[in-house]
């Protein structure tokens, strides 16, 4: 769980960005998106395969 701790003299404002970046390094909203559905093992396999084919085609251009 994320948890931020307001400091003294310190504004929500700054507490609450604060909050929202640990909160995007966590990958909170990314492991929600990846668990809203199910997805066979097959698929990812496939997935990741594919994803892997596109970063070494990329590599070998540069």
């Amino acid at each position: 769980m994320v948890e931020v701790t307001v400091r003294d003299n310190e504004n929500l404002e700054r507490a609450l960005r604060r909050f929202k970046k640990k909160w995007e390094r966590a990958g909170v909203l990314r492991e929600v998106k990846r668990k809203s559905f199910f997805i066979k093992p097959s698929d990812e396999k496939r997935a990741a395969r594919k994803k892997t084919i596109r970063r070494m085609a990329r590599f070998a251009r540069h």
